[in-house]
């Protein structure tokens, strides 16, 4: 039996209504946050916690307790006997009658749950293929906020195009995939988006580039363009679930020969080390 959480209680999760006026519901009007846990250990805990509150703020939600988040959070992860999964926690303005202005006296109201997750290590080995796309989203995309149609649409065009994710660009230039950030590789340097409105600051992003740091790879945080990806030496994408996954394929053209390139085998390491510190009794 799994237990949830909704607006205060733990609840068995079969069991699980939420409220329908609350703003989530009919506005999209909160923020969200997954976290993994590989072997019975969150990874990069701090890292979402700060990033929901962040969001949070942005869209002056500001009387949303940390504590109160990691209770939840750890409360999850305690009551649930599942030792690799995903955890999603959503915070929303709160319950109130439908008005599009902020209502008054409301409190925010947490929602989470966990589910079981695997690592993506076929797709991981052999890479995948993508399509690209026109990004019409609005333009505070580093909110990670609840309002997710255009995403949704993105991610079932490349579902209807038999590939993994649609890569999204403004005017030809590449900001994100649909639910990932994009990374090229161009003579041993390491390319992506910087972190500013037009993406979300992806927290495997962040630990993509460290580690690549780290090991002395040199690293552009810099706008590159359609043409650039489809003339990289190498391409991979990056999300909580998706952790480091190969690009093989562009709009049905290959990304150099085909094959998984050598920095993204060598940060998908690196990747792995990390997680092998979380619980290194269970990884031996």
């Amino acid at each position: 039996m799994k237990i949830s959480y909704y607006n205060g209680e733990f609840i068995n999760d079969d069991d699980m209504k939420v409220e329908y006026k609350d703003r989530a519901v009919y506005f999209g009007d909160g923020v969200y946050e997954v976290i993994r846990i590989y072997d019975g250990e969150f990874f990069t805990f701090d890292e979402h916690v700060d990033r929901l509150i962040n969001s949070a703020r942005e869209i002056d939600i500001d009387d949303l307790e940390r504590e109160d988040v990691v209770s939840v959070l750890q409360g999850i992860k305690e009551k649930n006997n599942i030792e690799n999964g995903a955890l999603y926690i959503q915070v929303t303005r709160g319950i109130a009658v439908r008005n599009h202005n902020y209502p008054a006296g409301v409190e925010p109201v947490i929602m989470a749950y966990i589910n079981e997750a695997v690592r993506p290590l076929t797709q991981q080995e052999a890479g995948v293929n993508v399509v690209t796309s026109l990004d019409y989203r609005w333009l505070k995309c580093h909110i990670k906020s609840l309002n997710l149609l255009a995403n949704v649409l993105e991610k079932e065009r490349a579902v209807k195009a038999g590939a993994k994710e649609t890569i999204l660009h403004r005017e030809g230039t590449v900001t994100e995939g649909s639910s990932t950030n994009a990374f090229i590789v161009k003579d041993d340097v390491l390319i992506t988006h910087p972190a500013n409105n037009l993406i979300l600051n992806g927290i495997t992003r962040q630990e993509v580039l460290k580690l690549a740091k780290a090991d002395n790879v040199e690293v552009k945080e810099e706008a590159f363009s359609v043409d650039d990806l489809y003339e990289a030496d190498e391409a991979f994408f990056t999300s909580t679930t998706q952790e480091i996954t190969p690009i093989v394929q562009v709009d049905n053209k290959l990304v150099k020969d085909g094959e998984v390139g050598t920095l993204t085998k060598r940060l998908q390491n690196l990747f792995d080390s990390q997680l092998n510190k979380l619980n290194p009794v269970k990884q031996s």
